[in-house]
């Protein structure tokens, strides 16, 4: 059986809601909402399902730039979006039900969103002959 083709569009946080309200309205469902880190960045992944297609928007994000939540539009979305600000401290607005950084309780403060481990580089060993 062939695989359908996905396809993975990178949008800018001003398109969100918009992409968001035309796949709803084209009878898509929300599959999930991950994010990664980049480098010193993050990206956000939005994945929507309808008959057995799958259909993902991708946003570049930081710590310092709000995304809008889609909990609105999708209600199911504020689980994702909690716990990628608690976890990785991306800021969501707007959320339907927002823990404000108790939904995930962590000893470190988003453990994702920071390096947590410190590279310690060796020093090479001195070599006596």
């Amino acid at each position: 059986m062939k695989q359908p083709e996905q396809n993975i569009e990178t949008i800018t946080v001003e398109d969100l809601i918009h992409r968001v309200h035309s796949f709803h309205d084209d009878g898509y469902r929300l599959v999930q909402i991950s994010c990664a880190q980049e480098g010193d960045a993050f990206e956000l992944t939005y994945t929507f399902d309808r008959d057995l297609a799958l259909s993902h928007l991708r946003i570049p994000a930081d710590q310092e730039t709000s995304i809008p939540s889609i909990s609105r539009i999708y209600l199911a979305s504020f689980v994702y979006e909690n716990e990628i600000a608690d976890l990785f401290g991306i800021p969501f607005s707007g959320i339907a039900v927002d823990y404000k950084g108790t939904f995930i309780r962590t000893s470190i403060p988003h453990p994702f969103g920071t390096p947590q481990i410190a590279v310690v580089k060796k020093k090479p060993e001195d070599k006596h002959e």
